[in-house]
């Protein structure tokens, strides 16, 4: 086995949260007078910090996100937190993974109080040595620095630690602190999105990931 730590982004690579991340930032949008109608037109707001898509999808100014992520958690805290699923195959995966001794953490922009949540909810926190994700003052949000922050914790990096994700920005994290990576095409990124990125893997589903991870 190549690696004895796994990375694993949350949203769009463990669980779909499309419909509550989709839906709170409908609602966010909505307090400032934009309309959405079709929830799938703000799919692309999964996976990187959101400060950053608030400022590049619709040009808010710093505040204007800051104030726009406010509202996002607003709806997200009680309700969109929970519109979500796990993808199938995931507790598998996990548990086979565990079983072989490797050290799981998740690394994900999302705020970490908002991820140790979900995983709770889901009955997936057990398997990881730690949740790394942004601070809820909206700083440690870039993945490259959730990364950093979580091999740190874990006192590893190097050859023997891979980053999973879905996103360019999992990629491009991964290779600022010096990790291989592997992104999934179930998740929200793409094809060309992914191999623009260049990870050392790319993979189509959860079971073509376990037998990377687990070399089946």
């Amino acid at each position: 086995m190549k690696y004895d730590t796994i990375l694993f982004d949350l949203d769009g690579t463990l669980t779909d949260p499309k419909e509550g991340i989709t839906r709170s930032v409908q609602f966010a949008l909505e307090r400032f007078g934009i309309r959405v109608k079709n929830p799938d037109d703000l799919i692309r707001f999964i996976g990187p910090p959101l400060g950053q898509s608030f400022r590049d999808y619709y040009g808010f100014s710093e505040g204007r996100a800051s104030e726009a992520i406010e509202w996002y958690r607003e709806y997200f805290r009680d309700r969109g937190i929970y519109e979500n699923r796990v993808y199938r195959g995931i507790p598998e995966l996990l548990s086979d993974l565990s079983s072989a001794g490797l050290t799981l953490a998740v690394a994900t922009s999302k705020p970490t109080v908002f991820a140790e949540q979900i995983l709770r909810h889901f009955g997936l926190d057990s398997r990881f040595a730690l949740v790394a994700g942004s601070n809820l003052d909206n700083s440690r949000s870039d993945k490259g620095e959730v990364i950093a922050y979580a091999l740190s914790e874990l006192s590893c990096g190097g050859d023997k630690t891979v980053m999973i994700g879905d996103r360019k920005h999992d990629i491009v994290g991964a290779e600022r602190n010096g990790l291989d990576a592997a992104g999934v095409l179930y998740g929200y990124g793409g094809r060309d999105e992914l191999t623009a990125a260049a990870p050392r893997y790319i993979v189509e589903s959860v079971e073509e990931l376990g037998a990377l991870l687990l070399g089946n």
